[in-house]
């Protein structure tokens, strides 16, 4: 019996062999057309991007502008005319070198106003130009000035409190008896003191024996006392009644007649005077009179001489060493000090340049400048490169005529 397939079965697989390439072809050509399809779509959109116009850059921040004005060769250069003598733009400028001030040497002085008149041998530095006829100092110099003057101007030296005659001879006063501004017054009521009369009694001292017997009293010590005649016959001590104002006793002068100030006399003599500058080989005359050219630093070095004046008290050294005079009176002392200054005026260093020979009168010249400082507003043409002043200050005692100064400019 045969067990092959039957035919039917058989005309089925030569028909499905048949239809078989078909499909193949059939899903390649699907395959393609899909493939276009894609590649197609994603060239229009390439292409639809690419027309898109781009998208905008963030702004940047605004910044602040300078504005600087144009030099004259800057705009000659920018308007296409260039000057050949200009200096190029990436070459620094050359800021013009400042000539040091000339200081002039010589030892300033402080005087009076003068005639203005320039002498072309004066040494000295002053405020003020002055020509003298002849070069003379006062005799009475002194370091207590407000005012530079030749000489005390008052008439004649007053002793006592400086009021001239004027005021002295006319007081005005309310016809009192002290010196009290306010008018006569009496005060309050005054307090009741009533004390008894008191007998004068002796002095007794007994050492009494505590185991004595016998008959007696026991009598206390008491101490002696003054006879005191009172005025009642016992002891009343009351505050007095009323408000209890003080008096017054018044003023003495006469009423109604107007107070006068010191005479002009009298001023020049307490706040002006010839300052005690030591001029050496002047001679002594009425008032000081010097030959002085003006600079315009001077009016600094005179109020510097102003206080270290009234700090310098070499008799009150002198005097405690040398009581009697006798030791160190042989000789005139003379200090000379280099002094710096800083630019607020106070002390930046001292050194001695000459001893006089007494050391504590070196050290009080020293130290009346540190007991002076500082010296303000120091002029900015008085500052060196370090921003200090320098100068030379003397200081001369005279055992004959007092104490004087000298200050000088330092050699530049």
């Amino acid at each position: 019996m045969s067990t092959g397939p039957s035919v039917p079965e058989q005309t089925y697989k030569r028909r499905r062999r048949r239809e078989r390439p078909a499909r193949y072809l059939i899903a390649l050509v699907l395959a393609l057309l899909a493939h276009g399809v894609f590649v197609g779509l994603l060239a229009l959109m390439a292409h639809i991007q690419l027309n898109l116009p781009p998208e905008p850059k963030p702004a940047k921040p605004a910044s602040a502008v300078a504005l600087r004005p144009l030099t004259a060769q800057e705009w000659a250069q920018n308007r296409g005319q260039p000057n050949l003598n200009a200096p190029r733009l990436n070459q620094p400028l050359k800021k013009p070198e400042k000539k040091p001030e000339k200081k002039p040497d010589g030892q300033v002085v402080d005087v009076a106003p003068g005639n203005k008149q320039e002498s072309p041998d004066a040494k000295y530095l002053a405020e003020h130009n002055n020509k003298a006829e002849k070069e003379t100092r006062a005799k009475d110099q002194t370091p207590f000035y407000k005012n530079a003057m030749p000489k005390t101007t008052a008439r004649e030296s007053r002793e006592g409190s400086g009021q001239s005659e004027e005021q002295a001879a006319q007081l005005s006063g309310n016809n009192g008896q002290g010196a009290d501004e306010r008018p006569m017054k009496e005060g309050g009521q005054k307090p009741a003191f009533e004390l008894p009369d008191a007998k004068r009694k002796q002095e007794i001292a007994m050492k009494q024996d505590p185991n004595a017997t016998g008959p007696g009293v026991d009598v206390n010590n008491r101490n002696e006392s003054d006879e005191v005649i009172g005025n009642s016959k016992r002891l009343r001590i009351q505050s007095g009644s009323g408000e209890g104002d003080e008096g017054s006793q018044g003023r003495m002068g006469s009423p109604g007649m107007a107070k006068l100030m010191p005479s002009q006399a009298v001023m020049d003599q307490i706040i002006g005077g010839a300052p005690n500058d030591h001029l050496k080989d002047v001679e002594e005359g009425d008032g000081t009179y010097l030959n002085t050219r003006e600079w315009k630093y001077a009016s600094f070095f005179n109020r510097v001489k102003q206080s270290v004046g009234t700090k310098w008290n070499p008799n009150s050294a002198l005097m405690r060493r040398d009581p009697t005079g006798s030791t160190y009176s042989g000789r005139d002392r003379y200090t000379l000090l280099n002094v710096t200054l800083d630019e607020t005026g106070k002390v930046a260093d001292i050194t001695i340049e000459k001893s006089c020979g007494l050391d504590f009168l070196d050290m009080e010249a020293v130290e009346s400048f540190r007991r002076a400082q500082p010296f303000p507003n120091p002029p900015p043409g008085l500052l060196e490169d370090d921003s200090k002043v320098r100068f030379s200050f003397g200081f001369f005692m005279d055992m004959g005529g007092g104490p004087r100064m000298r200050l000088f400019r330092q050699p530049n």
